[in-house]
């Protein structure tokens, strides 16, 4: 948040609060999205890895998101996929699923 001198220096502030909260909303937005498509590649290179076991709580990510997204296969277009791990995010299912394997994460 910042302020701003207006009126030759008459008026002492101006709030900006509002514009960095909606910027701060497309932010979080913006980082979710992103944090999906790493989630979903990283899903990918731990499948990579087989037959190496991941630990608990990263199966249970994984777990979580084949149950949505589906592994490799033919070409296809990835938007609904991404959307759908996306929306995962946001009700925050990877956190609860991954604390109910190894117990609070904080």
């Amino acid at each position: 948040m910042d302020s701003l001198p207006t009126s030759a220096m008459q008026e002492d502030h101006v709030s900006m609060g509002w514009g960095a909260a909606r910027k701060l909303r497309l932010v979080v937005a913006n980082l979710r999205r992103i944090l999906a498509i790493e989630w979903v590649t990283a899903a990918r290179g731990i499948e990579l890895r087989a037959p190496v076991a991941p630990a608990a709580g990263t199966a249970a990510a994984l777990s979580l998101l084949r149950g949505k997204v589906p592994g490799p296969g033919p070409d296809r277009w990835l938007s609904p996929e991404l959307a759908a791990a996306e929306q995962m995010l946001a009700a925050e299912a990877l956190v609860t699923e991954v604390e109910t394997t190894t117990g609070p994460l904080a």
